[in-house]
């Protein structure tokens, strides 16, 4: 691949094995509020989006009372207890980006809100290595809008066509590529074949590794 300024990592699914945490913990809040098998949530289908996604679909089906902040905050409150309780970094993600923090500027651009970003790089020491980092709360659109790699590559002083995107889902690759950057995708959420739109996909974070140094 070519020489890139900066290195722009997803979060869920790429840093952090969280998708199924994600899953749990709406499916606990869902049963809490009464919904535990009629809530009509497929989540895969948001795979690389963010929670207000899921909640205003949610609210549009079921017209609960509370109010979506009150819904966003819950389900929140839920996830970090279980990143918190079960760590899942996943297996040679540390290693990967010590190797690539002496070469690149490197940012994280998550769907998360940042109280769980916080949580998740506080894990394995991991937010040393990311001076910046940038929620979707910060942007005007999710993914697949560009606009949060926009900002982070804005605040790392990268232009777009010199990042390259670290990514696990459909979303967030048409959201790299809209934003006129590199992508390579890893599955650790979905099949190759769901991948192809990415520039490179590995299966490996030694493959990035190998692409990138």
């Amino acid at each position: 691949m070519k020489r890139f300024a900066a290195i722009i990592f997803d979060m869920d699914g790429v840093i952090v094995d969280s998708e199924p945490l994600h899953e749990r913990a709406f499916l606990e809040v869902f049963a809490e509020m009464g919904y535990g098998d009629t809530h009509g949530i497929n989540f895969a289908d948001y795979y690389g989006r963010s929670d207000k996604a899921v909640w205003l679909d949610f609210i549009a089906k079921h017209h609960p009372p509370q109010p979506i902040e009150e819904l966003l905050a819950w389900k929140q409150r839920r996830l970090v207890e279980l990143v918190v309780a079960e760590k899942p970094i996943f297996e040679g993600l540390p290693e990967l980006v010590e190797r690539l923090a002496p070469r690149y500027k490197l940012g994280v651009a998550s769907g998360s809100p940042h109280a769980v970003i916080d949580e998740v790089l506080r894990l394995e020491n991991l937010r040393r290595f990311f001076p910046i980092v940038v929620s979707v709360t910060d942007v005007g659109k999710g993914k697949p809008a560009p606009d949060v790699f926009l900002r982070t590559a804005e605040l790392l002083g990268a232009a777009p066509t010199d990042c390259c995107v670290i990514e696990d889902a459909t979303v967030g690759i048409e959201a790299a590529l809209a934003a006129g950057m590199d992508v390579i995708a890893i599955t650790n959420t979905l099949p190759a074949e769901k991948l192809m739109r990415a520039s490179r996909v590995v299966k490996h974070y030694s493959e990035i590794e190998a692409l990138l140094l």
